[in-house]
C-alpha cells in the first residue's frame, strides 16, 4: 500500500475511533447511536465500541488501562441492568432493547428486544474477553452475560430465530429470511454454553437464500452492502465454507468481493441517471437520506428517501451513497475501494477536512453550485465499521484476535463450516 494511502487510512481510522471517545457515557459505557442531539444509545454501537478498544490499544490511540476501565464500565452496566418483562427495562432473557437511554440505560423509543443488535453487542463482549484474557473480571462478566442469553427462547418454537420481541405483544411476526448480517447471530447462538440454538436452525436459515446471476457474477444476493460486511468484521471467511457455499463452490468472502464489483458496475451503468455515480463513486447500503420534499434543481420531482437500506442493483436507490461502504470494502477489493475513497474525498472537501464519514451523500439532491446533500451528524455504526475494516485490511488484527475465541470456532463448526483457518488450526 502506498504511503499516502496508509496515511489516509490512519487519519480516517483515528477520526472514526474518536467517535467512541466523544459520544460515550463513561459511567456506564453506553455509546450514542448518532451525534444528533438527544440520540439514545444503540446496543450495536456499544458492541462496535468494545471491539474497537483493542484496536485502539494496538494503535496507541488509547492506553490499555483506559480501555480496560471503559470495558469494565460497560460490562458491569449490562450485568447489573434490569432484565424483566417491564416496558422500561434494559433487556429480557439475556437480550437487550435496540435503543437505550444514554444515562439510565432503560428502553426508549418503544424499541424492540433486538436479536441481531444483541448479537453484535455480544460480539463486542467476546472481543473484549479474548483480548483482555488476563483481566479476570472482564472474562467472568463477558462469559456470564453470554450464558444468560436464552437463544432457545428466541426461536419461539420456530425453525429459525425470531427478529425481535416487545413486552407489549410478544415476538415480532417476521423472522430471518434471505441472506443477511445474521451470520454472526447464528454463529454465537449455536455456540452458547447454556441455551444454544437448535442444531438445524442454521440450515433452516440458509434454505431461504437467494442465489442470482447479476452482471455476469454468480452471487448470494443481498442489496445493501452492510449485509456483506458486518459479520466479516469479526470473522475471516476466506476459504471457510458451509454446506450452502460448498455446493456453490464459493465462500462468503468471495461473495462479498463480488457484491462490491456489482455495486461498482451498477454505479457505472447508472440506470436512473443520478448525479455523480461512476466507477469511483458508489456505496449502496443502510444510510441516511435527504428525505421526502428535499428541493433539487437537477432532477425535479425526484423522490428521495430518509434512512433506508439502499441496495444495488434492485434498490431502493435515490442517488444517495454511503462513504462507509467503500471503507468497509477494503478487505475484499482494496484497489477498487481505495480508488473510491480517494475520489469521494476529492469531490467533497467537507469529508477530507473532518476525516470522519457522514452516513449519506447525495449530489442529486442539491443545486448545481453546491457539493451535494450530506447527512446531519455522524452515525456510530459507520465509524465502528471504518475502524474494524480498515484494521482488518491493514493488519488482519481483529480477524486474528477472534480466531482465538473458542465460541467463534465452536459456532462455525456447529453451523457446518470447514476449511480456511479452521482447517489450518486443526492441522496444527
Amino acid at each position: 500500500m502506498a504511503q499516502r494511502d496508509e496515511a489516509l487510512l490512519e487519519r480516517f481510522a483515528l477520526g472514526a475511533f474518536r467517535y467512541f471517545l466523544e459520544n460515550v457515557n463513561p459511567e456506564n459505557g453506553l455509546v450514542a447511536d448518532t451525534t444528533r442531539e438527544g440520540s439514545p444509545c444503540s446496543i450495536a454501537v456499544v458492541g462496535f465500541a468494545l471491539s474497537c478498544y483493542p484496536v485502539a490499544v494496538e494503535r496507541a490511540w488509547m492506553s490499555r488501562d483506559e480501555a480496560v476501565e471503559r470495558t469494565l464500565a460497560t460490562l458491569r452496566f449490562f450485568w447489573n441492568s434490569s432484565q424483566s418483562e417491564h416496558t422500561d427495562a434494559t433487556g429480557y432473557k439475556g437480550f437487550y432493547y435496540h435503543f437505550l437511554d444514554l444515562h439510565t440505560g432503560k428502553r426508549v423509543w418503544n424499541s424492540e428486544l433486538s436479536l441481531i443488535d444483541s448479537a453484535i453487542l455480544l460480539a463486542g463482549f467476546m472481543a473484549a474477553e479474548t483480548y483482555f484474557s488476563e483481566e479476570a473480571e472482564i472474562c467472568s462478566l463477558a462469559d456470564a452475560l453470554y450464558r444468560r442469553m436464552d437463544w432457545r427462547w428466541a426461536q419461539n418454537g420456530r425453525e429459525t430465530v425470531c427478529q425481535g420481541w416487545k413486552p407489549e405483544f410478544g415476538f415480532l411476526h417476521y423472522g430471518w429470511e434471505g441472506y443477511s448480517e445474521a451470520t454472526i447471530l447464528y454463529v454465537l447462538g449455536l455456540a452458547s454454553p447454556t441455551y444454544a440454538l437448535a442444531a438445524d436452525s442454521y440450515q433452516g436459515w440458509t434454505s431461504t437464500y437467494q442465489w442470482e446471476n447479476i452482471y455476469g457474477h454468480d452471487v448470494l444476493y443481498a442489496g445493501p452492502l452492510f449485509i456483506h460486511q458486518f459479520s466479516h468484521l469479526w470473522i475471516d471467511f476466506r476459504k471457510l465454507r458451509d454446506r450452502f457455499m460448498r455446493e456453490k463452490k464459493s465462500d462468503y468472502f468471495e461473495n462479498s468481493r463480488k457484491a462490491v464489483l456489482i455495486q461498482r458496475d451498477y454505479a457505472k451503468r447508472n440506470p436512473r441517471e443520478y448525479k455523480g455515480y461512476g466507477e469511483d463513486y458508489w456505496g449502496f447500503t443502510a444510510c441516511d437520506g435527504p428525505g421526502h420534499g428535499t428541493p433539487t434543481t437537477s432532477r425535479p420531482g425526484r423522490e428521495f428517501f430518509s434512512y433506508a437500506a439502499r441496495g444495488a442493483p434492485w434498490g431502493p436507490d435515490d442517488g444517495t451513497i454511503a462513504p462507509s461502504a467503500a471503507f468497509g470494502s477494503l478487505p475484499f477489493e482494496p484497489e477498487i475501494a481505495l480508488s473510491a475513497i480517494r475520489n469521494i474525498c476529492e469531490k467533497d472537501p467537507r469529508i477530507a477536512a473532518t476525516c470522519r464519514v457522514p452516513s449519506g451523500l447525495n449530489p442529486t439532491a442539491s443545486s448545481d453550485d453546491q457539493p451535494g446533500w450530506m447527512s446531519e451528524g455522524y452515525f456510530g455504526l459507520d465509524q465502528g465499521l471504518l475502524v474494524l475494516m480498515i484494521e482488518n485490511y491493514r493488519s488482519e488484527f481483529v480477524w486474528n484476535l477472534m480466531r482465538n475465541c473458542l465460541y467463534i470456532r465452536t459456532g462455525l463448526e456447529r453451523a457446518g463450516f470447514t476449511g480456511g483457518w479452521l482447517k489450518v488450526s486443526d492441522d496444527h
